[in-house]
Order: C-alpha cells, then sequence, then structure tokens
C-alpha cells in the first residue's frame, strides 16, 4: 500500500489519480443507490441495466472512430443505453403483461451481443475484455468531469426524493393509497441505477459492477437501523473498498476490477460472520 500512495504523487502516473477519483466520487452514489437497490431487492435488474451499458460503449467507440462523430464517447453511449434499457424494463415492470424475467434477460443479452457486435466492427484494435472486467488505462480526464457531473445529479435526486423512495421501497401499497406517483417514482429510481451502474464500469469492469453496488450496501444493511445511515455506512465502506482494491492492484500487479471486488466479497463475508456471532450472544 505504500507504494501506491507513492505513486499517487508521481506526476508520470496521472491514470491512478483518475482511477482513484472516480472511485471515491462513484462510491457516494453507490451509497446512495446501492442501499435503494438492495432494500427493493432490484439487482437482477441492476444486473440487466449494467450488462446493456456494453451496446452503448459499443456504439460510443464505433461512431468516434468509423463514424469521426468525436463528441459521442463510450461513457456517453454507456449513459444513454443504459438509460434506455432500463426504461423498457421499469416500464415492463409496472405495466406490460410480458414476463418480467424474460424481459430483463433480453434486454441483458441484447446489450452484450450489440456491443461485442459494434466493437467487433470498430477499425483498429480495441479489446472488449477492457471494459467487461474493467481497465484504470481505459480512465481520462473527460472520462472523470462526466463521472463526477453523474455523482452529482445522482446524490442530488437520491437525496431529494429520499421519502419518495423510501415509500416505494418499503411499503407500496401504503404509499399509493396516500396518493404517491409509484410508478413515477420507480421509473426514476431505475434511472439512478441506470446512470449509477456507468460510474465505475471503466474501473470495475461491467461485468463486476453489479456486486460494487449491492456488496456495501449489503454489508450496511447488517449494521443500521435506518436507511439514511445505511447509504453514508456503504458510501464510506465502498470508498474504502474502492481504496485498498486500487492499492493492492498497484501493489502486486493484479487485475484492478477484480481485486476490488475480491476485498468487497472478503468483507462481505466477515460481516455476515460478525453479525451471526453478535445475534448470537444477544440471544
Amino acid at each position: 500500500m505504500f507504494e501506491f500512495f507513492t505513486a499517487l504523487g508521481n506526476p508520470d502516473i496521472v491514470f491512478l489519480r483518475y482511477a482513484l477519483a472516480v472511485g471515491l466520487l462513484g462510491s457516494i452514489a453507490f451509497g446512495v443507490v446501492g442501499s435503494y437497490v438492495v432494500t427493493r431487492r432490484i439487482s437482477y435488474i441492476a444486473g440487466a441495466i449494467a450488462h446493456s451499458a456494453l451496446g452503448g460503449i459499443g456504439a460510443g467507440l464505433y461512431l468516434q472512430v468509423k463514424v469521426g462523430v468525436g463528441w459521442f464517447s463510450p461513457v456517453l453511449g454507456a449513459v444513454l443505453s443504459s438509460l434506455f434499457a432500463g426504461l423498457i424494463i421499469g416500464t415492463v415492470s409496472l405495466y406490460a403483461k410480458q414476463r418480467e424475467d424474460t424481459v430483463i434477460g433480453s434486454i441483458w443479452a441484447i446489450g452484450m451481443a450489440s456491443g461485442i457486435l459494434l466493437i467487433s466492427k470498430t477499425p483498429g484494435y480495441v479489446e472488449p475484455m477492457s471494459y467487461l472486467f474493467g481497465n484504470i488505462l481505459l480512465i481520462s480526464r473527460t472520462d472523470l468531469m462526466v463521472v463526477a457531473a453523474l455523482d452529482v445529479v445522482v446524490v442530488i435526486v437520491g437525496t431529494l426524493f429520499y421519502n419518495k423512495f423510501l415509500a416505494v421501497c418499503f411499503d407500496e401499497e401504503f404509499a399509493k393509497i396516500r396518493g404517491t406517483k409509484v410508478g413515477v417514482y420507480y421509473l426514476l429510481l431505475i434511472c439512478l441505477v441506470s446512470l449509477t451502474v456507468v460510474l465505475m464500469v471503466t474501473v470495475v469492469g461491467i461485468v463486476m459492477v453489479i456486486a460494487l453496488l449491492t456488496l456495501p450496501a449489503a454489508v450496511a444493511s447488517l449494521f443500521s437501523r435506518k436507511l439514511w445511515q445505511m447509504m453514508i455506512f456503504s458510501s464510506v465502506l465502498c470508498s474504502i473498498f474502492t481504496l485498498f482494491g486500487l492499492g493492492f492492484s498497484y501493489s502486486y500487479d493484479l487485475p484492478t476490477g477484480s481485486n476490488i471486488i475480491i476485498v468487497a466479497g472478503v468483507a462481505y463475508l466477515i460481516s455476515i460472520g460478525l453479525s451471526f456471532i453478535f445475534k448470537r450472544r444477544g440471544t
């Protein structure tokens, strides 16, 4: 870890500072939205949205390199495709007669397939594994600014509508009786999830971003009595997991995304054990 902190001050390793900044900024949104996801039990929807982001990433790369649309970045493509997929899934979940799991599986598969297809047709060498499992070398200053802007939007909306989302997550029927537009706020929550999964795609990758969205919140839920406490605890934990994951990755030359998730997974298993011990002692 000492080597990692020393490297952060090295002007030639700017990508490491970008990766840490993205990780810490994203941790705030992940703590807020991840708490909603775990409480509402929609992690499977978040997984489908995350994987559909590959379609937008492929579109961004293709348009930039092949068509010459320089402003359409892979991150922007991921944002648009995630929002589109989230709105489809959310609408089907609320109103359509189709089987929800079938639609989710279809969106999941189509997003991945279209992304791989577009990447394969992009001139030059593009490594899809970097987007699937993360690559901190891909993080640019522009990506950092986009992540910061998304983070602000997610946190503001997530806290501004805290009571509405709380009602939707815990007692949807009672919220309807009170006149709350449950459908509107549910779709808004899905949009927040869509924006959030994009924040850490370049760090941990599409495949593992769902783990970072749910594991810190799952740990926090074991030791929190209120949702806002869970959000704060989850944000702090996500920041710690990211910091240690990046540190171990740099020090021991390990894949960054996998390392962060391993740290989070070990912490989750330990927390389950501690929670069980505390409950046994309490009884």
